[in-house]
């Protein structure tokens, strides 16, 4: 399997694994894990995108990141 597949996988495995974790309660929004393994998540599938292009992904994971960077801003800023 090439590495940018791999890095697809794990960046998707990042976000809903997070997303899980925030739906149990076993994270909170204000926690900097939250949108840290958001943020690396969404730029291992940018990554892959390289490789394999898709517009409508594409679009989605840099709304993520944004998000993301603007979450653990936010986060740092409070301390």
């Amino acid at each position: 399997m090439p590495l940018h597949d791999l890095a697809g996988i794990l960046g998707s495995i990042l976000i809903v694994g997070s997303y899980l974790l925030l739906q149990i309660e076993r994270l909170r929004v204000n926690q900097l894990a939250w949108p840290l393994a958001n943020g690396l998540g969404a730029g291992l599938v940018l990554w892959s995108l390289l490789a394999d292009f898709n517009l409508g992904a594409f679009i989605l994971e840099c709304f993520w990141l944004l998000i993301s960077v603007i979450g653990l801003a936010r986060i740092v800023r409070g301390r």
